[in-house]
């Protein structure tokens, strides 16, 4: 049964136990098993339930200092997996086993499942509130609780597991008028409870704004990024602060610490115990730790794992993460999150004599250099305080570095985006320009 508590299964034990006999020195055993129920709306009815699982178990063993690592999907047969991570560890160079030892913490359950009627019961509610509002529009959704199990163990003795249950759904609205075409999207992750109705009603304000079609503005305007489309920036942020990037010297904030890297009206942060993505231990084993990144515009510190962290200089911040079962562990974020102010999204929209509102967008390609330019999927103009329509054919470039040291306001409207717990803001130094101009 994939939500069974993984510290109940001896799988772990019997492939570290034939590692050590088969030569080994050291091994660890990273299990992950997950249950989810997602439910299906398509044009405003209900289409389909599902049951999806997945078990994956990696071996990783040291023998003569040399690694091998193995991953298996679904059922295991240890004495296999354990002869072929022996046999792939010959194909590697000697490395030194630095391994979390005599840590065995026991974890509460995060989040709390709740029963596909309840899904089912939520997915009506959004649509029928939209529908009500706008029958010609038909709507798709998506209402999943999943259920995660995750554990760790070593022959250093090291023993953590924890389950996570998460609830998130997704929601898009189509609205055909003639030969324009109209799709607006927008989601949730929580916990213990989601919001259909906070959901229909973001998605009913932008079909509001939507109603006319404007010319937008051109040159350089201010640029108001909504909270859901606001993770844009943030991505490249996440790189510079990355551990490795900033030994690799391809952080340009890799000798910056302590000095002003972005408005002063910025901090930055992680917090282990935040949101629908809390997370108590690393893919190392390491606890995971508040830490702050940017305090009031001036950086503080960088993320990394156990490597990274030696080869920095410093100790881990419990950020050693597996991008996949099949990876050796690397610095990567739990969560992400931009300290909000008090302001609302109509605050923000109200300061605003003439700019864009950027809130769903194609394309990107973003790196570690910040420059990037995008196509506006969604956006609004406003002029005078006041959304006067949607813009088309329109798209936005510049510098994420520059453009967060001319950050104009803050927004209170904090929500998670993926990881990322960001609000919506406003920011300048960033141009426009339209295929109608």
């Amino acid at each position: 049964m994939v939500s069974e508590n993984l510290s109940q299964d001896t799988l772990a034990e019997q492939l570290l136990e034939l590692a050590i006999k088969s030569g080994a020195e050291a091994a660890e055993v990273y299990q992950s098993r997950s249950l989810s129920r997602p439910v299906f709306f398509e044009a405003n009815r209900l289409k389909q339930l599902e049951t999806s699982q997945s078990e994956g178990t990696a071996l990783r063993l040291w023998r003569n200092g040399r690694p091998g690592l193995t991953v298996a999907y679904g059922a295991v047969q240890a004495q296999a997996m354990v002869e072929r991570s022996l046999a792939l560890s010959q194909l590697n160079q000697p490395e030194s086993v630095d391994l979390v030892s005599n840590f065995q913490p026991s974890y509460p359950d995060l989040g709390e499942s709740v029963p596909i009627e309840v899904l089912i019961n939520w997915g009506k509610e959004a649509i029928a509130l939209i529908k009500d509002a706008y029958p010609d529009v038909l709507c798709n959704s998506d209402w999943e609780c999943d259920v995660e199990n995750t554990r760790l163990v070593n022959t250093q003795g090291l023993d953590c597991h924890y389950t996570d249950t998460t609830l998130s759904c997704y929601m898009s609205a189509e609205w055909v008028r003639g030969d324009d075409f109209l799709s607006v999207s927008d989601g949730q992750t929580q916990r213990d409870e989601l919001q259909p109705e906070k959901l229909a009603q973001q998605i009913l304000q932008r079909l509001i704004w939507s109603r006319e079609n404007v010319v937008p503005p051109s040159g350089r305007v201010p640029i108001l990024f909504t909270s859901k489309a606001a993770d844009m920036l943030w991505t490249t942020i996440q790189a510079a602060l990355n551990g490795k990037h900033v030994l690799e010297k391809a952080s340009p904030w890799a000798d910056r610490l302590g000095k002003l890297v972005v408005s002063p009206s910025l901090t930055v942060y992680q917090d282990p115990e935040a949101g629908p993505y809390s997370c108590p231990f690393d893919d190392e084993g390491c606890s995971t730790t508040a830490l702050v990144f940017i305090q009031n515009g001036i950086l503080e510190h960088f993320y990394c794992d156990r490597t990274t962290g030696s080869q920095l200089g410093i100790s881990t911040t419990g950020n050693g993460f597996r991008p996949s079962l099949s990876s050796y562990p690397t610095p990567g974020l739990f969560n992400f999150l931009i300290q909000p102010s008090s302001a609302s999204l109509p605050d923000l929209i109200e300061q605003m004599d003439d700019g864009l509102i950027v809130d769903q967008m194609l394309g990107g390609g973003n790196g570690i250099s910040g420059d990037f330019s995008i196509n506006i999927d969604l956006g609004y103009r406003v002029q005078n305080g006041t959304v006067t329509g949607r813009i088309k054919d329109t798209m936005v470039a510049g510098n994420i570095y520059s453009a967060l040291k001319q950050l104009v306001s803050l927004g209170g409207d904090a929500d998670w985006n993926g990881s990322c717990y960001t609000p919506s803001l406003i920011v300048e130094g960033l141009s426009t320009t339209s295929r109608n101009q």
